[in-house]
């Protein structure tokens, strides 16, 4: 029997540094989405189902595969909007950040504000929007349709507000499966780290469908 990975303390961002590159892994075939995040020593950093049809949107995060142990919930701050704000909120009910699309000018190239209390620290960028146009055009021929995710894999970078890059989150070549690699090229605060990883997660919810 696969041996479970040990699930980290509920403060486990500003305690314990994880190993990078951190491994995000969607899983196939299942009609709600599924994702786990582990670090390069297999350890689960959190484990995420997104319920369906709801208008306003809660996603619960834990700390472990069998979902036992919350750590977050990410909570959308109106029903059903194109530009709602997500809020991470920790299990003492202080939230602890916020990402946000930006408007209309993401529905050519991804970008994503992530937030302190009202200020915005980090921003997310999609590195080169045609990857995800080829991607749906490819997808549209049949079986060479099922070899897309060898070719046209998106990348996105995680900024600072004065453009300094900290993370890179890019898409594995992969056959019929979603599996992410994230890279961390500068050194954040435990704070921030969380901030990071949670809204590259819920951008990949927002954008699952386009890339």
């Amino acid at each position: 029997m696969k041996q479970l990975a040990r699930s980290l303390p509920s403060d486990f961002f500003p305690e314990l540094p994880m190993q990078y590159p951190l491994t995000l892994t969607f899983k196939l075939w299942s009609l709600a989405p599924q994702l786990a995040l582990q670090d390069a020593t297999g350890d689960t950093v959190f484990c995420i189902r997104q319920k369906l049809f709801k208008l306003k949107e809660v996603i619960n995060v834990f700390s472990d595969l069998e979902r036992t142990q919350l750590r977050y919930e990410i909570k959308a701050d109106r029903i059903i909007d194109f530009s709602a704000r997500y809020n991470f909120v920790d299990t003492n009910g202080k939230t602890m950040g916020a990402v946000k699309r930006r408007g209309m000018k993401s529905l050519w190239r991804a970008h994503y504000d992530i937030y302190d209390g009202g200020t915005p620290v980090f921003t997310i960028s999609e590195q080169n929007p045609w990857v995800k146009v080829m991607d749906s055009l490819f997808a549209e021929i049949p079986i060479v349709g099922l070899f897309t995710g060898y070719v046209f894999n998106p990348v996105y970078a995680v900024n600072r507000a004065n453009g300094n890059p900290v993370m890179y989150l890019e898409k594995r070549p992969a056959f019929l499966s979603r599996i992410f690699t994230i890279k961390q090229v500068d050194q954040l605060s435990g704070n921030e780290e969380a901030q990071v990883l949670l809204s590259l997660v819920m951008m990949l919810l927002l954008e699952r469908n386009r890339g």
